[in-house]
């Protein structure tokens, strides 16, 4: 019998403070600022490209960031379970993942030329609702 009441009371500790934390955190407040989705197709000589990173970079505040599917679509997401990128003006880099890990002495060069990405010339204007943003990015 006794065994069963500190069983009991374990559970009861650890039940009630739960049962009263339902509805706690977020009363309708939200530190996540405004967002606005963003999805497009990014492209090298007019190709297709899979696979790549994109990333919008605003002036202030967290990076979206989004991977293109086999025919090049991608939509930007800001955190695991919001879409989109904050509304503002953004730096965007876009970058090939590296596969493997780089040979001592070598340096990795993506295939994408710097200038979308560690030498970003690009930028974006995110608007709230829903923003088509397209790159048709040049080899040369």
């Amino acid at each position: 019998m006794m065994k069963f009441s500190k069983l009991f009371l374990l559970t009861l500790l650890l039940v009630v403070p739960l049962i009263f934390c339902v509805g706690c955190g977020d009363s309708g407040g939200s530190d996540q600022p405004e967002l606005g989705t963003v999805s497009g197709i990014v492209t090298l000589d007019s190709q297709p490209l899979a696979g790549v990173i994109i990333t919008f970079e605003p002036e202030k505040g967290r990076a979206s960031n989004g991977k293109t599917d086999a025919s090049g679509n991608y939509e930007l997401a800001y955190l695991s379970d919001a879409a989109g990128a904050v509304i503002g003006n953004h730096t965007v880099s876009i970058s090939t993942p590296q596969e493997a890990p780089t040979p001592p002495g070598e340096t990795y060069k993506d295939p994408i030329p710097a200038k979308y990405n560690s030498k970003t010339t690009l930028k974006e204007e995110v608007k709230a609702g829903a923003n088509t943003i397209n790159f048709d990015l040049s080899s040369k």
